[in-house]
């Protein structure tokens, strides 16, 4: 009965020891083994053998992305100011011997070479560049610590300032400044738009005075052109009565010219045919004569052949 429970207890030991033996790392961790002490290898996810009381776990390490959230911290700027910053740092670990073996914490080693690195570069900042100046601070604490980290098998990703706190009495000047900053923004847009408004009155009268020049010149033209078309046309008028009167005295010549061709030359003849052309002309009402004095003295003589003319007939 003895031998029996002996048999069963050694075999519940061999089994422990064997169950013991299996080493199962999750997917995300690596696993440092040392054995006899020291290290061994680094066991990544899946199912390892090791040997009980030989092969022991250092340490596991997670190799995931991490965020280590660093308390806040007070940094003096160049300018004297004492402001409150913390920050916020993502990680990933890539060795994880190095990460254990190279330094006894790696978290606190990230956390304070990134206080002691920060307050150096804002120590050279005044308040006003630290405030302005959030990226350029995160770019260059990152390219230092990660430097550090190297040595420690640990990748950097980034490196982020959630929160600039200045003393109160730094708040309240800042809040005054804005205050009159945006009081004074106010009366510039006030002043612009006055200046734009004015600009556009004065520009919407230089246009009405523009149209109404242009509507004075037009009228003018229209009326000199209804001039000139009237002057044309009077011209016009007095023009065909030149010509009207140039063909009436053309024919009466005519007609005197044919009475001479058929009487002959005779001269009382021919003063008789002027007269009686005189007589056609002045009959018209269109026509005037004007005769020199020379003539009107003739006319007697001539009316008193035309009277002995008449009587031999």
């Amino acid at each position: 009965m003895g031998a029996v429970i002996g048999f069963i207890l050694v075999l519940v030991l061999i089994l422990g020891l064997l169950i013991s033996s299996v080493k199962v790392v999750n997917t995300g961790y690596n696993y440092v083994m040392e054995r006899f002490g020291q290290f061994y290898k680094v066991l990544e996810p899946g199912w390892h053998i090791t040997i009980p009381f030989v092969d022991f776990i250092r340490k596991k390490v997670s190799v995931k992305q991490q965020i280590l959230d660093i308390p806040p911290q007070n940094v003096i700027t160049k300018d004297n100011v004492n402001i409150s910053v913390d920050n916020v740092i993502f990680y990933q670990v890539l060795n994880a011997k190095e990460a254990v073996y190279n330094i006894e914490n790696y978290v606190q080693g990230i956390m304070y070479s990134t206080i002691t690195n920060m307050r150096n570069i804002i120590g050279d900042m005044t308040l006003d560049d630290v405030l302005a100046g959030r990226d350029m601070i995160n770019s260059k604490l990152l390219q230092i610590v990660d430097n550090v980290t190297d040595a420690y098998g640990i990748k950097l990703l980034s490196v982020e300032i959630k929160n600039i706190v200045p003393p109160a009495e730094i708040q309240q000047a800042m809040e005054k400044q804005m205050k009159a900053e945006r009081s004074k923004r106010a009366t510039i847009l006030e002043a612009e738009g006055q200046r734009q408004s004015q600009i556009e009155k004065a520009e919407g009268e230089k246009r009405s005075q523009i149209l109404a020049a242009e509507a004075e010149k037009e009228a003018n033209i229209r009326r000199a052109e209804g001039l000139r078309e009237s002057q044309l046309l009077e011209a016009e008028g007095k023009a065909k009565a030149i010509e009207q009167i140039a063909i009436a005295e053309a024919e009466a010549i005519r007609k005197v010219n044919n009475a001479i061709i058929e009487s002959g030359t005779n001269e009382t003849v021919i003063a008789l045919k002027q007269v009686e052309a005189l007589k056609e002309m002045a009959n018209n009402p269109a026509n005037k004569l004007i005769l020199p004095n020379e003539t009107l003295s003739s006319l007697g003589s001539i009316a008193a052949i035309g009277e002995m003319l008449k009587g031999n007939k």
